[in-house]
């Protein structure tokens, strides 16, 4: 038996603007990576998404991105290390704030979009993030890039990592994701999808867009819950993963 956290992007909507089926797809993961109002989200967004997660028995974490709302955090910013100190700990501390008012726990913190993928190869990035996340809560989990910067950073600096992979993402041979600029970033069939989670699962490995087999470590799956078949995605791999022998299960 294999044991897997699936996490989804959660409290994303903003004011008037609905994005995703959360309340329906949280019934399927078992970490809910929470918007902290920079990317996306808004105050009275994130207390309901906190509340529906512990509802639901799900892992809360902080979902940590550029101050970047019209490009939802996907436009890479140049920041100093400094800078991505701050921004790391003012967001972490405004969703811990919800987390603390419900009387739970948060449970860790992935970083989002870009800023996830620049410091999954920038090491001075990678350890700016860790070191915030430890100096917040060093019980913190961080979810980052399997083999990335970031893992490596939060290892060194004492903090618990969960290794991450994607469910609807192709990678490059060096371990990457393919950039979302190329038209195969994306696995458009669901079935190839979860076919390329349970070997990731189960073999630790996975076929690059190049056609190399690489190694790579699972500890956590992303699924996204923006995409028009979300919550079709999200029913047919816990059912699937189940019945391959892979139990869901958070990280706490």
């Amino acid at each position: 038996m294999y044991n897997i956290d699936i996490n989804c992007d959660m409290g994303e909507s903003f004011g008037a603007y609905k994005l995703g089926d959360d309340k329906e797809i949280i019934k399927y993961i078992s970490s809910a990576n929470i918007a902290c109002g920079f990317h996306a989200g808004d105050p009275s967004i994130m207390r309901k998404t906190v509340r529906m997660a512990i509802d639901n028995n799900v892992a809360i974490g902080a979902h940590t991105g550029f101050q970047d709302l019209s490009g939802f955090g996907r436009r890479n910013i140049n920041i100093t290390s400094e800078e991505a100190y701050d921004l790391m700990v003012y967001q972490i501390g405004a969703l811990y704030g919800f987390v603390k008012a419900e009387g739970v726990r948060m449970n860790h913190v992935k970083p989002h979009g870009a800023l996830y993928n620049m410091a999954a190869k920038d090491s001075a990035l990678a350890e700016a993030i860790a070191r915030a996340i430890y100096d917040v809560d060093p019980e913190l989990i961080l979810f980052g890039l399997s083999g990335s910067e970031m893992i490596k950073a939060g290892k060194s600096i004492g903090i618990k990592t969960a290794s991450e992979v994607f469910a609807d993402r192709t990678y490059q041979k060096d371990g990457s994701l393919t950039p979302r600029s190329n038209s195969k970033a994306l696995i458009s069939s669901d079935k190839d999808a979860i076919k390329q989670v349970i070997k990731m699962i189960t073999e630790g490995k996975v076929t690059s867009l190049q056609g190399e087999e690489i190694s790579i470590e699972a500890h956590t799956v992303c699924i996204h819950g923006d995409g028009e078949k979300a919550l079709i995605f999200a029913k047919e791999i816990n059912e699937t993963l189940a019945m391959s022998g892979v139990q869901v299960k958070s990280l706490r």
